[in-house]
């Protein structure tokens, strides 16, 4: 699966198609403290989800397969979030 970067018109009128190849394989976290052996508080979750949705929105690949016709970034990092496959960790003061 391709994604559309952008259209580059060169001075001869000449028209490239910029696409980034996109990967759906899954990450692997290695020993990052996550999903189970992390609790997440209920801003927390709410910080990691709308930044994830933001990155989404911004043309970040998608982690996940998704259900057909689902297109809205905020569902698809919540669902993300719910596999345990967002690369994002919390780093708490002890």
């Amino acid at each position: 699966m391709n994604m559309l970067l952008g259209l580059v018109r060169r001075a001869s009128g000449q028209v490239l198609l910029m696409v980034q190849k996109v990967y759906k394989a899954p990450v692997d976290m290695g020993k990052l403290p996550h999903g189970d052996l992390m609790k997440f508080t209920r801003f927390e979750k709410a910080r990691i989800i709308g930044a994830r949705a933001l990155q989404v929105s911004l043309g970040a690949p998608v982690l996940i397969d998704i259900p057909e016709g689902m297109i809205d970034p905020i569902a698809i990092a919540m669902l993300e979030f719910d596999r345990k496959v967002i690369p994002i960790t919390v780093k708490r003061d002890t």
